[in-house]
């Protein structure tokens, strides 16, 4: 009878995973800080254009700029764990296409969980610093209160903002099971990311439903960020973002496995 894996059994294998596969970059090290510098640049460039944004326009559809910069570094920090966590996602269909993912079907352990853990990016910690110094620095602008519920409820609705992007990507990558330019998808999929740093409000209806209902960007900051910001008048779908956000995460690891299932049986 095979030993049940719980949490520590996994836990375990991904430290010694991390580990081997830090010792490996660290090899490189100018190569880690060539990357997290143009990783920090490219964010610099973003609270740059705030600033430049701001200084013509003191208010965008009623969004001042230390709300939209809160909202900014808030998406920064809530796109680190797919930077960071499961950024293996982009070789997917390399593995896929050379044949070389039956190797993770054969492993005594999750499919998922193993393909996964195999890279950390360390350049998302160079985002992580500059989304939290961007979130402390306009917090205090803001003048949000500092108490241990609304640093819970700040640690809770990033997380929860961080399984959309997951989701997103998840789904973009096991696309390759199916389609062999699934590429494109990877790439548009991530570049909606970038709306992610601005409030639903500001778009059309179309495009709200959108960014709402079916690509979930709006969640991946603008609802959950609305929870600190907007403590008494949160709306309904910012207070739903935690069980929202572990379902679509749920149907983005079963619609990964199930792209997996079609690979071990086909071989393809």
């Amino acid at each position: 009878m095979s030993k049940k894996r719980g949490l520590g059994f996994y836990a375990d294998i991904y430290r010694k995973i991390l580990i081997q596969d830090l010792k490996s970059k660290m090899s490189y090290r100018a190569d880690f800080v060539i990357s997290t510098f143009g990783m920090i640049m490219t964010n610099l460039s973003g609270f740059v254009t705030f600033m430049i944004l701001f200084h013509n326009f003191p208010t965008i559809n009623g969004w001042d700029y230390y709300h939209m910069l809160f909202l900014y570094g808030f998406s920064l920090v809530a796109l680190t764990p797919v930077q960071c966590f499961f950024d293996n996602n982009w070789n997917l269909r390399f593995m896929v296409q050379s044949g070389d993912f039956i190797k993770y079907c054969f492993r005594p352990v999750n499919v998922f969980f193993y393909f996964m853990s195999e890279v950390f990016d360390v350049k998302g910690l160079g985002q992580l610093a500059f989304g939290i110094g961007t979130i402390v620095y306009a917090w205090i602008h803001i003048g949000i209160p500092v108490t241990p519920l609304v640093i819970l409820k700040l640690v809770v609705f990033l997380f929860t903002a961080s399984l959309f992007m997951i989701a997103i990507m998840n789904i973009a990558a096991a696309t390759c099971f199916w389609i062999k330019g699934s590429g494109y998808v990877m790439v548009i999929m991530f570049r909606f990311k970038d709306f992610a740093k601005y409030p639903s409000s500001i778009f059309s209806g179309v495009f709200k439903v959108i960014f709402t209902f079916i690509i979930p960007i709006a969640f991946v900051a603008y609802y959950p960020s609305l929870v600190i910001l907007q403590p008494d008048n949160v709306p309904l779908l910012s207070w739903l973002s935690p069980l929202l956000g572990l379902i679509f995460f749920w149907l983005s690891y079963k619609f990964w496995m199930l792209g997996v299932r079609k690979y071990d049986f086909t071989g393809s």
